[in-house]
């Protein structure tokens, strides 16, 4: 119960109260340019979701036993225990997660290939999508477990996929209402954006 209470915390914290987007504005390229429609925002979310939720544990297993100083140690011989690969950890975290956007896109252009179109260039580009390179980083500097790893993983894809949701959602609704010329487009949605930053803010006084 403790385990379960100390996971779910986690996952609150993650996508409410540090969510990549709109605590550590990661990823906004792909966030303000795709949520101009609803149904491309939700394709977006999910794949995230699902990258995010893959790459990041698998990630920490590279990292646990390949890459980190004497992660080689189970090989055996001498002196793998001074061996420190963690140099490659950017081209080896990319190299993971372009496999898994290559899946993705597989997948996405067999059964919906509408939403294939539609999400265009930004699908290829979630493999340099800071907020997925983020989130492996992330799960490094805070020494996170595999179970955590997962569940953080997992969270910030739907903190992502949340976020981008709620912006889409506002952005149809503005379509019917009278903006200023002067903060059409772009600029009435860095200011939506802010608003629903500062909204996530007051999930900050949960304490699980």
């Amino acid at each position: 119960m403790e385990a379960f209470s100390h996971y779910l915390s986690l996952a609150v914290e993650t996508i409410f109260i540090k969510n990549i987007l709109l605590a550590y504005f990661l990823g906004m390229c792909s966030f303000l340019a795709i949520s101009k429609k609803v149904e491309t925002s939700i394709g977006l979310g999910f794949a995230v979701v699902f990258v995010n939720g893959i790459t990041v544990p698998l990630n920490w297993m590279i990292h646990e036993y390949l890459l980190r100083p004497g992660a080689l140690v189970w090989i055996g011989g001498a002196g793998m225990e001074a061996v420190d690969l963690s140099f490659l950890s950017f081209i080896v975290f990319i190299a993971t997660i372009a496999a898994m956007v290559q899946l993705v896109e597989m997948v996405l252009d067999r059964v919906s290939p509408t939403l294939y179109q539609s999400l265009g260039i930004f699908l290829p580009l979630i493999a340099v999508n800071c907020a997925i390179l983020g989130s492996s980083l992330f799960m490094v500097e805070r020494e996170y477990d595999l179970m955590e790893s997962a569940v953080f993983g997992a969270s910030a894809g739907l903190g992502f996929f949340l976020a981008i949701v709620t912006l889409a959602t506002i952005r149809y609704k503005l379509k019917y209402s009278n903006v200023p010329k002067g903060l059409r487009g772009l600029g009435i949605a860095m200011l939506i954006t802010g608003l629903i930053s500062m909204a996530y803010m007051s999930f900050s006084g949960i304490n699980l």
